[in-house]
């Protein structure tokens, strides 16, 4: 199938490993002229270099901290200079943060930034020229919002789900689509040295908890990403929808 998606301008944030290198390398696939973000320039450029050596244009490499003050506005000028504008903002960026206790002030808002405000801001910036333009894509991967344990990264999950239903609302009618997509356990450098460190550990965790009876690969959430920044998903909107095996327990 053909995506339609040659020549569109995409920014993928947090591309430098994992789930945004795959989709970054997905878009690539599809024709996409792409941005790449993310704070390790050194993986960055890597990725970038690898998408460049399959043929493709080479990814512009912006490296900066999404949360850091102003830089949705750096951003934006950025890419209206290299490429005039923006069709596809991937909000990749982010992060599970387990608290043993009740947590900080601080880290509940450093979660609330990382994982809510930071990826708004982006869409805030760019949503005005896509509904001028008849056509923009916005993907959030986000996460979990069932509150299993204290985590400060649910509640912003939550509330990035609750923001792209009233964004995609508001700007549907001009042909902008606003959608989710909370990963289960794929294999990433949070589930593979962190919350999921040994092969063992990963095994008994998919015969407990998943259907499919393993760990996701980056590309089984990728297939997903670049079809709904296609214009053939233009009737997707507003929608959170689960990769995760079946690991979900509830039907909504």
């Amino acid at each position: 199938m053909d995506l339609q998606l040659a020549g569109r301008v995409a920014l993928v944030t947090g591309a430098s490993i994992g789930l945004g290198a795959s989709i970054a390398e997905h878009l690539a696939a599809e024709g996409c002229r792409l941005a790449l973000l993310a704070r390790r320039a050194e993986l960055l450029e890597a990725v970038a270099n690898a998408i460049a050596g399959q043929g493709h244009e080479r990814p512009m490499v912006i490296v900066e901290d999404v949360t850091a003050d102003g830089v949705a506005d750096r951003i934006g000028k950025l890419i209206e200079g290299r490429f005039g504008h923006l069709d596809i903002l991937i909000n990749n960026a982010g992060g599970s943060r387990p608290m043993p206790g009740l947590g900080t002030e601080a880290e509940w808002e450093e979660a609330m930034l990382l994982n809510f405000s930071a990826g708004r801001r982006l869409a805030q910036t760019f949503v005005p020229g896509m509904q001028a333009r008849k056509f923009g894509r916005i993907v959030n991967i986000t996460g979990a919002d069932e509150p299993v344990s204290m985590n400060a990264a649910v509640p912003p999950n939550g509330a990035v789900h609750i923001w792209a239903k009233s964004l995609s609302r508001l700007v549907g009618g001009d042909g902008v689509t606003v959608n989710c997509i909370p990963p289960g356990r794929i294999h990433s450098e949070q589930i593979d040295e962190r919350l999921l460190p040994t092969e063992a550990k990963q095994r008994a965790w998919a015969e407990a908890n998943c259907p499919a009876g393993y760990i996701g690969e980056p590309e089984d959430l990728s297939v997903l990403v670049a079809f709904l920044c296609s214009p053939r998903a233009r009737y997707i909107n507003g929608q959170v929808i689960h990769v995760d095996g079946g690991a979900r327990h509830f039907s909504h």
